[in-house]
């Protein structure tokens, strides 16, 4: 496996939007992600959280490998729909989009609208309710653009259509635009589409 190494992938991680990959047998899978933490530099350790219920997850704590790839202010919404809207058990990712590529580890990672590639091993997993988290050895980092990151922000102004919420009354989901119509919206609600929570909408003015 590769060892190569590259500190410039690791300053393109702030507050930026992530498709995290692993696969399990001869299927490869994939999530959107808003976090991940590099915890120690030396040697590079980094962190990641992912919903039980996604497929992905699972993947990776059979596997205890998963990629990164950084997302760039290129990468288009239907990126987003793939990685984030569509069930990993129901639809082959990686064959819809057409573009990718294997890194050293075996595990496929977007080879465009992705400024950065960080491969890793997983060394520890932590049930955080929900979540699992993993904390992982990076075994490789590669820079691949010098586009900037995909933050929340540039996605929210410049990508994500604007939410048709002419005559409706409700919610509205400020990650995928989904519309809950209702006077109030549970508080244990998960968007149906993104799978984010309740705190994620907004109301409809």
């Amino acid at each position: 496996m590769s060892s190569l190494i590259q500190n410039e992938a690791f300053f393109k991680l702030s507050y930026g939007l992530f498709v995290v990959s692993s696969k399990k047998d001869n299927k490869d899978n994939g999530c959107i992600l808003n976090t991940v933490m590099q915890i120690t530099d030396n040697p590079k350790t980094i962190m990641i959280a992912v919903n039980k219920q996604n497929l992905t997850c699972q993947m990776i704590a059979e596997s205890k490998m998963f990629n990164i790839s950084v997302l760039s202010q290129k990468a288009p919404m239907s990126i987003f729909k793939t990685f984030g809207f569509k069930s990993g058990k129901d639809a082959d990712k990686f064959l819809e989009i057409g573009f990718k590529s294997r890194s050293a580890n075996g595990i496929y990672y977007l080879n465009e609208f992705s400024n950065a590639l960080i491969c890793a091993k997983v060394t520890n997993i932590i049930d955080c309710g929900t979540h699992l988290a993993f904390l992982a050895d990076v075994s490789e980092a590669l820079a691949l653009d010098n586009t900037p990151s995909m933050t929340y922000q540039y996605y929210f102004d410049n990508v994500k259509p604007k939410p048709d919420t002419k005559s409706k009354k409700g919610f509205v989901c400020k990650i995928c635009g989904y519309v809950y119509e209702g006077e109030t919206l549970p508080p244990d609600f998960i968007c149906p589409l993104c799978k984010h929570p309740a705190s994620d909408f907004e109301p409809i003015e």
